[in-house]
């Protein structure tokens, strides 16, 4: 495969991103904890396609890290929210099904309820978090 196409291939993908971004804003717009979560996320794709394959897979793994940083967080809180209101505990998976999050109502004090949060991965427990969501 000749070098320039692979180029050119890159330089297309990203003009399109480019593009999108924009728009997207448009659509949705999101909270300050999901742009955390996006944050991070990036970070931390940045760093592994580094590590793996250099500066295109940083690239690369910053712009998949911050897409999946940023909805795990928009489902958490949804979840999170959703339990809350219904008093009822709540689960959302992802479509290839390797994630689950899963939120529970613990406690309420007037408008506010306490909501614990765990986090799946390949079904095993990564992590569990308490969030206070309030009316």
């Amino acid at each position: 495969m000749p070098r320039k196409w692979v180029a050119n291939r890159w330089l297309a993908l990203l003009l399109a991103l480019a593009l999108a971004l924009p728009l997207a804003g448009c659509a949705y717009n999101p909270s300050q904890a999901e742009v955390q979560g996006g944050a991070v996320g990036a970070g931390a794709g940045a760093v592994a396609g580094a590590l793996i394959s250099g500066w295109k897979g940083g690239v690369i793994g910053a712009v998949i890290g911050a897409v999946a940083g940023a909805t795990i967080t928009h489902i958490a809180t949804r979840a999170s929210r959703e339990a809350a209101t219904h008093q009822k505990p709540v689960a959302y998976t992802d479509d290839s099904g390797t994630r689950r999050v899963e939120a529970y109502p613990v406690a309420s004090a007037g408008k506010c309820h306490t909501v614990k949060e765990k986090f799946y991965e390949n079904g095993k427990l990564v992590r569990e978090e308490s969030r206070k969501v309030c009316d």
